[in-house]
């Protein structure tokens, strides 16, 4: 499941390139793992801070940067204020930089007119425009902190003012049957799956289908032959399940024997 999940990792997208609401992406290259040997990842703990050990082991096989913090909590004498993703030391040009990371799945929904608004989390709790606004205004300030201040100097870290970029991966999830998409200025290489309501999925189109639940750890995995699949009637049960706890879930569908799909289907 390492080895899968890292796969995944690399192989999604940046959500952009470049430079987005004074948010810089940092250019992380794709490597060769053929020689990389994946660590343990702690399954105990929520997607996005496995995403941080993965990140974490891959600068660490890669060697083109030094980790001089990871997951670094920044507290004042009453509360934690927040955490430093990264703290990054590229071992040729000696740049320090600080990194936040985030690994996210939006649906797009078309009925919002301005596409910095469209991307939402599928169970609606979220969304691009304010996680953006969190790393700019809270995650990237907090490194200018008079706290974090004093643990840069207690590290012998010297790091400057501009100096703060994003790793944000996204996957993205057209409506069902859209095409032809131009999601600018997002990628749309994001763009790996669709969504649907339940109505458009209790159809003939898919009742002879096969289906599989993943957890969210397998999220950010490629669907593959290897897991439990379902009818559509023991599936179409899960999901209606989940959606009485608020819950979109990811379905896999088997199409063939080597093509799959994923998609959510929303409760909204």
């Amino acid at each position: 499941m390492e080895l899968e999940q890292i796969k995944g990792f690399l192989n999604t997208p940046a959500l952009w390139q470049g430079k987005l609401f004074e948010v810089d992406q940092f250019n992380f290259l794709k490597m060769n793992l053929d020689d990389f040997c994946p660590q343990a990842i702690p399954q105990n703990i929520r997607l996005g801070h496995q995403v941080e050990h993965i990140f974490y082991q891959l600068l660490h096989h890669d060697k083109t940067y030094e980790i001089l913090l990871f997951n670094q909590a920044i507290k004042n004498e009453i509360r934690t204020l927040g955490e430093i993703d990264f703290i990054l030391k590229d071992t040729v040009s000696k740049e320090i930089i600080h990194i936040e990371l985030t690994y996210k799945f939006y649906i797009i929904d078309l009925t919002i007119e301005d596409k910095i608004h469209q991307l939402i989390g599928p169970n609606k709790r979220d969304s691009f425009y304010d996680k953006i606004e969190k790393i700019k205004n809270k995650q990237f300030k907090l490194l200018h902190t008079k706290e974090a201040a004093n643990l840069l100097h207690n590290n012998k870290i010297a790091i400057k003012k501009n100096s703060s970029k994003t790793v944000f991966k996204a996957q993205l999830f057209k409506p069902y049957k859209a095409n032809n998409l131009n999601i600018a200025p997002f990628n749309n290489d994001c763009i790996c799956g669709y969504w649907l309501r339940m109505r458009d999925f209790d159809t003939l189109e898919f009742n002879s289908q096969h289906f599989y639940l993943p957890s969210k750890k397998e999220w950010i995995i490629a669907p593959h032959e290897n897991v439990v699949w379902s009818s559509f009637k023991n599936i179409k049960t899960e999901i209606e399940e989940s959606h009485k706890r608020n819950h979109s879930p990811m379905v896999w569908i088997k199409k063939s024997q080597q093509e799959f799909e994923k998609f959510f289907i929303i409760f909204w």
